[in-house]
């Protein structure tokens, strides 16, 4: 007997990469399965209803019960659907893991509003829908598991990436407010920050991480191209798995970092170092001491050249 056996999951973004994975997973171990993906490209263009059929015809193969949904979730309307289809094929929803996602890459100076627009709708919008539509049913039945994949782009921030990161981090910030809301009912609602072999990591071509470590660009985490081939979205579902359980009732409003065989529990951003003053603050007190206290050896993850540093502080660089 699976550990959510009986359970009503739903998992957007499942037709490819670690939303399929979590939901062949959540059906290996009982959970009968909504399969959202409309299957769009990487950049969010385009719909095939296949790879979300791929997904249902496996899950079934093994056994397990699935249907497929192909509802874009950037919108409340297609968040609701989503829900509904779970409702009517399976009569309640239990578990909710968003982890649909699409890639709109552009550095900031060059980032069009449609860009943005585009990729705040699904990962931020469209996780809040679904979560919206979910909660009154889960809050009603006083159960309910809901893992949302944020990203350590969200967290620490990547070049090129703004509109990402900023969803990512929004989805970090959207995460620990519903578990707070959501708490007392039973429901819990925590994060992943996977890394993982996807088409999504593939779209990142390896001439541009290599221009960006060129110009002392610090990446968010460091990992060998060669090490993350071995890490695939499959290494990342046990641990989405093990959080949509019983066993996690008590696990709440966290994040977690998931990679290979790896897995981190990540902390909540605390004071580091702290400088105090009676009072209001004197500029020439925080130019002495900003430096040598709060920002001593703390890296630059973007230094500029030369060329680009004030006159006046290239004398203390």
């Amino acid at each position: 007997m699976g550990i959510v056996e009986g359970k009503v999951a739903v998992v957007t973004g499942a037709g490819r990469g670690i939303g399929r994975a979590i939901a062949i997973a959540l059906a290996r171990e009982g959970a009968r399965v909504v399969v959202n993906d409309p299957g769009v490209n990487v950049d969010g263009t385009g719909f095939d209803q296949g790879p979300a059929d791929e997904v249902v015809d496996t899950i079934r193969q093994q056994g397990g019960e699935a249907v497929a949904d192909y509802h874009p979730i950037a919108s409340m309307e297609g968040g609701q659907a989503v829900i509904q289809m779970a409702l009517d094929h399976f009569g309640r929803i239990d578990i909710l893991v968003n982890a649909a996602g699409i890639l709109r890459d552009r550095m900031i100076f060059n980032m069009t509003e449609e860009e943005w627009d585009a990729v705040m709708a699904v990962h931020l919008k469209g996780y809040f829908a679904t979560i919206r539509a979910a909660t009154p049913l889960m809050r009603q039945q006083r159960y309910g598991r809901i893992v949302n994949c944020t990203s350590m782009a969200g967290l620490r921030g990547t070049s090129g990436q703004a509109n990402y990161a900023a969803a990512k981090g929004g989805v970090y910030g959207l995460t620990k407010a519903v578990a707070r809301d959501m708490g007392r009912y039973g429901v819990t609602c925590n994060a992943v920050a996977p890394a993982a072999v996807t088409r999504m990591t593939a779209t990142i071509p390896q001439e541009a991480l290599q221009r960006r470590a060129q110009a002392g660009i610090v990446a968010p985490r460091r990992i060998d191209p060669e090490m993350l081939q071995q890490r695939t979205p499959e290494h990342v579902a046990p641990m989405v798995v093990y959080l949509c359980s019983e066993y996690a009732w008590n696990i709440n409003g966290q994040t977690f970092f998931v990679s290979g065989g790896e897995v981190s529990l990540l902390q909540e951003p605390m004071p580091y170092r702290t400088i105090v003053t009676d009072g209001i603050w004197d500029l020439g007190k925080l130019i002495r001491l900003v430096p040598e206290s709060l920002m001593q050896g703390i890296r630059n993850p973007a230094p500029p050249t030369e060329e680009n540093i004030p006159a006046s502080q290239r004398l203390t660089q």
